[in-house]
């Protein structure tokens, strides 16, 4: 193998579609896939490449810094895609301390373990830290999110991840590791856990349940295609300059409101009801602490740089998203389980 790779987060999300990208497209890289799977770690996402001979897979949490040690000390990585992270602002708001050691702790031992093992021999060697667009804070309706925009996390969830962005820059400028940094948008698409607003709404309406939205759905989100959000991260592993930070957009800014009811007719049209059906679901329920306005990313510094620009449209990805969840029903309705039941119902009352 000319590379060995480990992605962190694998088996959640974002995580298995980059593995999955990355295992097919580099069959002579070896890929480590590490995922502690938790509640949205799913090694089904990854059930028709994980007889690759390329592909590993090691359970294994990123806050246990023995077995980060270990784990560089058995496969001498030459690079890190880091993805592991706990990522739902509304579990943050209950319980900061899970994400100050995901997100925070196991940052740092992955840090520790790439300065270790390469010992200041960095020829090759790259260490990738997947963020965040909420580390910038919230936008009022104009304005976009830069590359240099300051920090000002609004919850526990993206503090945490502020604080590693913040570490990773911090190990490059004083030991030289070399890191890239990118900071995303919201992402959909097929896999993604249930906790989400796009699943959560297409599985309630599939159900006939109440679709969830905070105050007056006026908060705006820019989604961006879980897809060419890994062609993205593959490009910037390949191709960018040591120490830069790319921000990851759709171009593509929507109320929630405004999107549940594209989804709304989408679903009604799949599924043979009268328009108008589905919409009947939405309930308002009471705004989150701390949620903020907008978030908007300026993703023109990638498409300058690197050549990336989504692959679809919105109205496309939302086609072929609703397809895999009414496709993959059995996935759903596994991941749907009494412990998903009892959070929505302690999430959403």
């Amino acid at each position: 193998m000319s590379k060995t790779i480990l992605i962190t987060g694998g088996a959640g999300f974002i995580g298995s579609h980059v593995v999955r990208l990355f295992v097919t497209k580099y069959p002579d890289y070896n890929i480590v896939n590490l995922d502690k799977l938790t509640y949205a770690g799913n090694l089904e996402n990854l059930s028709d490449i994980d007889k690759l001979p390329n592909y590993t897979f090691e359970k294994g949490d990123i806050a246990d810094e023995a077995f980060i040690d270990s784990l560089f000390a058995k496969y001498s990585f030459d690079g890190v895609v880091h993805l592991a992270a706990e990522s739902h602002v509304d579990r943050s708001i209950k319980d900061p301390m899970a994400f100050i050691m995901a997100n925070v702790f196991g940052t740092v031992n992955l840090l520790n373990a790439a300065k270790k093992y390469w010992a200041n021999n960095f020829e090759g060697k790259r260490f990738y830290h997947i963020s965040t667009d909420e580390v910038y804070g919230a936008l009022e309706e104009t304005g976009f999110f830069y590359e240099d925009t300051p920090y000002d996390p609004k919850s526990p969830y993206s503090a945490s991840k502020a604080s590693s962005d913040h570490f990773v820059r911090a190990y490059m400028n004083t030991y030289k590791l070399p890191v890239v940094i990118s900071n995303c948008s919201n992402n959909y698409g097929p896999n993604q856990f249930p906790e989400k607003l796009l699943p959560l709404a297409i599985n309630n309406i599939k159900n006939n349940k109440p679709i969830p939205i905070y105050g007056k759905g006026e908060n705006i989100r820019d989604w961006l295609y879980v897809v060419d959000h890994a062609r993205a991260i593959d490009l910037i592993y390949h191709k960018a300059e040591t120490g830069k930070t790319y921000n990851i957009g759709g171009h593509n800014e929507w109320t929630n409101i405004d999107l549940i009811r594209l989804l709304c007719k989408v679903m009604d049209k799949k599924l043979g009801r009268e328009e108008g059906t589905s919409e009947k679901l939405i309930t308002y329920v009471t705004d989150r602490a701390g949620h903020d306005l907008r978030y908007a990313i300026d993703a023109s510094l990638i498409e300058k740089e690197l050549g990336w620009l989504p692959s679809v449209t919105f109205e496309q990805g939302m086609e072929i998203t609703v397809d895999w969840y009414l496709n993959n029903e059995q996935w759903l309705d596994r991941i749907v389980s009494g412990a998903y039941s009892e959070y929505y119902n302690n999430m959403y009352k």
